[in-house]
């Protein structure tokens, strides 16, 4: 069994020692949330989720990432400057978008859409690698390695490497490489080796176990880009922080249109960083805030990505949350018409939100989600990506409940070209 991908047996003891407990002291999971949410805690945990699972040749070098990290952003400076490359390069902030055909459609809730499809490269992820690129300056490192699956995290990263003259290498999925040609084009284009991952499922799982033995191999020159809220503390922390700008712009935006907050946020959920960053920011209202993950052909299928839904804690890639394995850890192999779904684990922060049920989690199937991107296409004439038609398709289970006078707000956290492949297939 692999460092990155241990899960299973003994887990408790496992934690326990990680947490600094006693191997017969117990944890409980703290199913309150705090007035002022103050997660993760000093040793990267988000109750009991998280921390720094990795092999010993890392441990120096995430400690050192942490600490500048945590200089970082206190540093008026690197706030400047992450914040203008924010306005001047990406494209913020982004629209809150009333989707009045929709609206009509349905003749329930209002629906905004909060559109990171405007965002440069096409999607959110470009907001993570800026802030990540700046952070590699700063540590003197000069070589870039990310993974990526719907290839959108590999594009904003090679996007960025080529803004900043930095060596980019991508680790992509044999599988998502083929599904998502579009974006190897454009990676390959600005300068990135796109690496393929032949192994396990070539998708996201095995291309995150690549970059991760490259990070082993070469840890004094090398940064490591990781594109969700996972990973080993301080990732989770700091890719939600650099996503945050998503609520932060959604809430000031939301409350000049209609002069309070939502009553519903919704967002797809793979790892989980688009929906971390609109959900952060609101955490502490009183805003009801569901995430959806991919549950495939059906969460009982045995072809699902629908890790809340079917999953238990056990270790993957860094850090403890939810995974899918089996009754001997095994991780078992994630399915979504998704490539940026398609992953057997999910943020340990979510795990926390699911657990201290702050967040309700929820999954659709790969048919409702066409469905979704049939429906946003014709009634806004916007094509969704297929990460986010996962949360337009929830729309049909959750509007008959809502009522004229609430308000929605949906993370349209990218666009679809790049899946126009896929959805052809299958219209």
């Amino acid at each position: 069994m692999s460092h990155t991908e241990f899960s299973g047996y003994d887990l408790t003891k496992k934690i326990n020692q990680a947490k600094g407990f006693n191997s017969s002291e117990t944890i409980m999971v703290d199913t309150e949330v705090k007035t002022t949410y103050d997660q993760p805690n000093a040793k990267g945990y988000f109750g009991n989720y998280g921390g720094k699972f990795v092999p010993e040749i890392l441990i120096p070098v995430v400690q050192a990432l942490e600490v500048e990290y945590l200089k970082a952003k206190e540093d008026p400076e690197f706030l400047e400057q992450y914040h203008s490359l924010l306005d001047e390069y990406v494209g913020r902030p982004t629209k809150l978008t009333f989707a009045d055909k929709l609206t009509a459609h349905y003749g329930k809730a209002k629906i905004y859409l909060k559109r990171e499809d405007l965002c440069h490269t096409g999607a959110h992820k470009i907001n993570n690698a800026i802030g990540q690129i700046l952070l590699a300056q700063r540590m003197g490192k000069t070589r870039i390695i990310a993974e990526t699956g719907a290839g959108q995290h590999g594009v904003a990263t090679a996007t960025a490497c080529a803004k900043f003259g930095l060596e980019c290498i991508v680790y992509m999925g044999a599988e998502d490489m083929v599904r998502q040609k579009l974006n190897v084009d454009r990676m390959q284009l600005m300068g990135a080796e796109v690496r393929c991952v032949e192994s396990g499922s070539k998708t996201l799982k095995d291309a995150t176990n690549e970059a991760i033995r490259d990070w082993v191999t070469n840890p004094e020159n090398t940064f490591y880009i990781i594109g969700s809220v996972v990973g080993p503390h301080p990732y989770p922390m700091m890719v939600r922080n650099f996503h945050r700008v998503i609520g932060d712009e959604a809430r000031k935006q939301i409350l000049e249109k209609e002069g309070r907050l939502p009553d519903y946020l919704l967002a797809c959920v793979g790892g989980g960083s688009n929906a971390m960053g609109l959900f952060y920011p609101f955490i502490n209202d009183d805003v009801k805030i569901i995430g959806i993950e991919a549950a495939g052909y059906g969460v009982d299928s045995g072809k699902t990505a629908a890790t809340i839904t079917k999953g238990t804690p056990g270790i993957l890639h860094g850090s403890l949350s939810y995974l899918l394995h089996d009754k001997n850890g095994q991780i078992e192999l994630a399915h979504s018409i998704s490539a940026g779904l398609d992953y057997p684990g999910i943020g340990p922060e979510h795990s926390f939100l699911y657990d201290s049920k702050r967040v309700e989690y929820n999954s659709v199937t790969d048919d409702e989600a066409m469905e979704a991107v049939k429906l946003l296409s014709k009634k806004e004439g916007i094509i969704p990506a297929l990460e986010t038609a996962h949360a337009i398709a929830w729309l049909e289970h959750m509007m008959p409940n809502t009522s004229e006078d609430e308000i929605i707000i949906i993370n349209l956290s990218g666009r679809g070209d790049k899946d126009m492949g896929t959805i052809s297939e299958n219209l």
